[in-house]
């Protein structure tokens, strides 16, 4: 899978050029994790936005605690899927709850205990589950998945940080991991994901089972492991909380350029993950990286919802304390000169940060720090960001070449034709660019991208 330098390092195309792989898609919808649990018709429209947010909100969060509580990966999925499913068919009758996370993980977990019934399973574990399924205060299930941000879960004793390190065990292939804790952390479809994946979707399909039922034959625990087995866990790790965060600041599909609640989900994570391995540097990277990209989140959309890239951005909206704070975290992982590819990513992210105008922006070095983040990360998406940063050094000409030297690597890549697209139109190619803008179109994810690459198309053939 091509990794590159996080989520719109360039004032190229579609703002984020460099984003990781796609990582999936917009979960805006009920049946994004395969629920089957579209909206009945004559459902009310308030209703299914209610449904659709919980699903972005709640997906991650109701799963991981059916995990830990029937250590069943299926069963959690299926019993999340029939709660979504069943809110569907409620909510417009009983209005929608004041806390829909509780609601739905009681629910789930009720369902999970029907189906463990009709399977038979054995009298000691169903007699086990149902104890346990309706404790919490109020009706509220154990963990609390409606606790507002700084309780107590939101510390190391955490569902979804367990998920995220189950998911990561060495026993399993590196794309099985980033693949299996996506699909559970948030609901993306098998589709989606083997889009990320640039595979088949049917490879994908038998990649996850094969993961799930490793986890089951190994007895994998459920558990963030101990420091002793962290380091093997971590590259890992920080490649899924990087993914979530990128398709939050860059969602590959639906009507939103972004999906907020998983970039506040990455933080979380990546702040966790700093706090299990204080002395690693690259955790601080990636933390720096993801910090400073959300540091310029309000400015990347109009108001009309369309994709504002990085040299039209307002600087002045920028949040300049927590730039700041990023470079402050940066300096520090850099202190232990193990620069990594985290840690020159989030270097490059400073040198945009950094820059009170688009024409400060340090070039040569950026393309100075690709050359650097290639030793670690020799992919096609890597080149194509450097391919941006050197037109910007040294002409559209020079970038473009770049370009086509990647290009047959990256046949299907959705962000390939915008950046042609954006390099011909600064070249003075208007009939090709606007011939790469229509590709671009045909091929752009979410409703955010469709309207800058329209309006630039309109610029080209308006005259």
């Amino acid at each position: 899978m091509t990794q590159a330098n996080g989520a719109g390092d360039h004032a190229g195309p579609a703002d984020h050029v460099g984003q990781a792989n796609g990582a999936g898609a917009h979960a805006g919808h009920a049946n994004s994790a395969e629920t089957n649990a579209a909206p009945a018709e004559g459902a009310g429209a308030d209703v299914g936005a209610a449904v659709a947010a919980a699903f972005r909100d709640e997906w991650g969060r109701v799963v991981a605690t059916l995990i830990a509580w029937a250590g069943d990966w299926d069963l959690a999925e299926e019993s999340a899927a029939d709660a979504f499913a069943a809110a569907l068919e409620t909510w417009p009758r009983d209005g929608v709850p004041d806390r829909p996370g509780a609601w739905l993980t009681t629910t789930a977990r009720r369902r999970a205990l029907d189906r463990l019934r009709r399977a038979k399973t054995g009298d000691a574990k169903l007699r086990l589950l149902a104890a346990t399924a309706g404790e919490g205060s109020g009706g509220s299930p154990v963990g609390r998945p409606d606790e507002p941000p700084g309780g107590p879960r939101e510390r190391l004793d955490d569902d979804r940080l367990r998920l995220l390190y189950t998911c990561c065990h060495p026993a399993l292939a590196f794309e099985a991991q980033v693949a299996l804790a996506l699909r559970t952390l948030t609901g993306l479809t098998t589709a989606e994901i083997a889009r990320a994946f640039l595979v088949p979707e049917a490879t994908m399909a038998k990649r996850l089972v094969r993961a799930k039922g490793k986890i089951r034959a190994a007895a994998i625990p459920y558990r963030v492991p101990p420091p002793a087995e962290l380091p093997e866990r971590t590259n890992a790790v920080l490649g899924v909380v990087y993914l979530l965060f990128n398709e939050g600041y860059g969602a590959t599909s639906g009507d939103g350029l972004t999906r907020p609640e998983l970039t506040r989900e990455g933080l979380r994570l990546a702040a966790l993950v700093t706090e299990l391995l204080p002395g690693e540097p690259e955790p601080l990277g990636l933390l720096a990286l993801l910090r400073l990209h959300d540091a310029r989140a309000a400015t990347r959309t109009s108001m009309d919802g369309e994709l504002v890239p990085l040299e039209e951005q307002d600087r002045g909206r920028w949040d300049r304390p927590a730039i700041a704070g990023a470079v402050a975290l940066l300096q520090r992982a850099l202190t232990r000169e193990r620069p990594g590819p985290y840690q020159l990513q989030a270097m490059i992210a400073a040198c945009h940060a950094v820059a009170t105008r688009p024409e400060d922006t340090d070039w040569p070095r950026i393309v100075r720090l690709y050359d650097q983040l290639l030793e670690h990360q020799p992919t096609p998406v890597v080149r194509l960001n450097r391919a941006v940063a050197v037109a910007m050094a040294d002409g559209p000409a020079a970038g473009l070449a770049q370009v086509d030297a990647v290009a047959a690597e990256l046949v299907g890549y959705p962000l390939l034709p915008a950046t042609r697209a954006d390099l011909l139109r600064r070249a003075g190619d208007h009939a090709a660019a606007a011939t790469q803008y229509r590709a671009a179109l045909a091929a752009a994810g979410n409703d955010g991208e469709r309207r800058y690459l329209a309006r630039r198309l309109a610029e080209l053939t308006s005259g």
